[in-house]
């Protein structure tokens, strides 16, 4: 990913313009491209390759009703010849071409062999079958770069066969993160997170094989804000004793998707060095069924002292996050975030596309939300509405882990997560789905960063300008 786009000043002209554009930008082109574009039936709508008298390609026009938007050019790396190109457009619409210039050129191949029978030929960077861009501008290639390099990693970690994506090996990943960028992590492992009061993250991943941890990942400047990241990292989840169906099993190496969302997050404030004390915390698990798996009815006291009855071992994601919060809380932040594939009731309210979020601070909210509507990673705001607590009411412990109604449980879930939290502390939470459905332009089938662009850049706001 890191050769298709760069600096330099030389290559085929690849225009892209505004649909309302199209036709002052024709006028003022020679008859060659006037009839060629004609006797194509070239309306102003998409990609054409436009060659010059002796068949050589001489320039490429692609027009959209929206190139401002951060995926409207996703599918041009894929279209156009092997070649480099050098962008002509406004300058408003730089950043979102070569941002999904970039995310176009993503795929996820790591077990696809050259056994395959009939295998379809596919374009990639590893055997230089596609294109590169030449934009002319370094902090435009660097800042491109650093965005579609954060999508990847989150992509990745979640397309990760569960196999090949345990505790373990979500922890060898921030590993590698931490090296990378100069930071410090520890890992608690396995009845050590008994011994150090994590009990909630053991109780859920000690059936596994696998061993439970916490993965904590610290950088920055320790005199600089506090922003502390928690995902969700449930490597696989079959529900526990509450089994899933097949059906409902079949994606689950995904929920490990907030995990890979602060991993790709942490990435983008390191690689900007935004001035900031950072802190990730990854409760990293299995759910997974033994003789010695949590069961309904059993009550865990939490790292908080809370007590938990469990009403259904598969709203486990709670579970592991809310020990996690409370250490967070250890720090006092000025901004706690966690992200989570958490509720199925988030789904149903704004669809897979959409990522729903509840915020304590009327103003984090808004910044988030304006932040993501600028660059097309739209983040949607829902109410932390507090009767609903008496949902979680149990009748021998404080609480119990979910409602046993199945109205609001988006609601429901991000309640359970706030008695984690202090009263006083800006607070984040993001129920996402961590996964495309359908292809669209720049997003494939498969893991996917929802919110992460949205949140950088509202942080990038409010702390570079302190």
């Amino acid at each position: 990913m890191s050769t298709l786009l760069n600096a330099e000043t030389h290559g085929t002209p690849l225009i892209v313009l505004h649909f309302n554009k199209f036709k002052p930008w024709l006028a003022e082109q020679d008859s060659h491209v006037q009839n060629w574009l004609k006797q194509t039936d070239f309306e102003g709508k998409g990609l054409s390759l436009i060659p010059n008298t002796q068949g050589e390609l001489e320039k490429a026009v692609f027009v959209s009703k929206n190139p401002e938007h951060y995926f409207a050019c996703g599918d041009l790396i894929n279209q156009l010849p092997v070649g480099q190109y050098l962008l002509q457009t406004e300058a408003q619409y730089q950043d979102s071409v070569c941002f999904s210039w970039l995310v176009g050129s993503y795929q996820f191949k790591q077990y696809i062999t050259n056994f395959t029978k009939n295998k379809v030929p596919t374009k990639s960077a590893d055997n230089n079958t596609l294109p590169t861009l030449a934009v002319g501008n370094q902090d435009l290639v660097t800042k491109a770069k650093n965005y579609a390099q954060a999508t990847a990693l989150t992509r990745d970690l979640i397309n990760t066969p569960a196999a090949d994506m345990m505790p373990e090996h979500l922890g060898e990943a921030a590993a590698d993160m931490a090296e990378k960028f100069g930071a410090k992590i520890q890992q608690i492992i396995g009845d050590d997170l008994l011994t150090q009061n994590y009990p909630t993250i053991h109780a859920v991943g000690r059936a596994s094989v696998h061993q439970p941890r916490l993965i904590d990942l610290t950088w920055g400047n320790k005199n600089d804000p506090k922003i502390t990241l928690v995902g969700k990292g449930v490597c696989f989840d079959s529900g526990g004793l509450d089994l899933k169906p097949s059906a409902g099993m079949r994606n689950m190496k995904k929920d490990m998707g907030g995990s890979a969302h602060v991993l790709g997050l942490a990435q983008l404030i390191m690689a900007h060095n935004l001035p900031v004390n950072l802190r990730v915390l990854i409760p990293a698990v299995e759910n997974a069924v033994s003789n010695n798996a949590f069961r309904p009815g059993d009550v865990i006291t939490t790292r908080k002292g809370i007590t938990v009855e469990i009403d259904n071992t598969d709203a486990e994601g709670r579970l592991v996050l809310c020990d996690a919060l409370a250490e967070a809380e250890n720090d006092n932040p000025e901004l706690l975030i966690d992200f989570a594939t958490l509720t199925g009731a988030m789904r149903v309210a704004l669809g897979t596309e959409l990522p729903g979020f509840f915020s304590t601070s009327d103003d984090v909210a808004a910044g988030i939300t304006l932040a993501g509507s600028k660059i097309n990673d739209p983040v949607w705001r829902m109410p932390i509405y507090t009767p609903y607590r008496d949902m979680l009411k149990s009748q021998i412990a404080d609480m119990t882990n979910c409602a046993t109604v199945p109205f609001g449980g988006a609601i429901t879930a991000a309640l359970y997560l706030q008695e984690f939290v202090n009263e006083n502390t800006d607070w984040v939470h993001f129920d996402v789905m961590a996964f495309n459905i359908r292809h669209l332009p720049g997003r494939p089938l498969g893991g996917e960063a929802f919110g992460i662009r949205a949140v950088f850049d509202y942080l990038q706001t409010r702390y570079l300008n302190q």
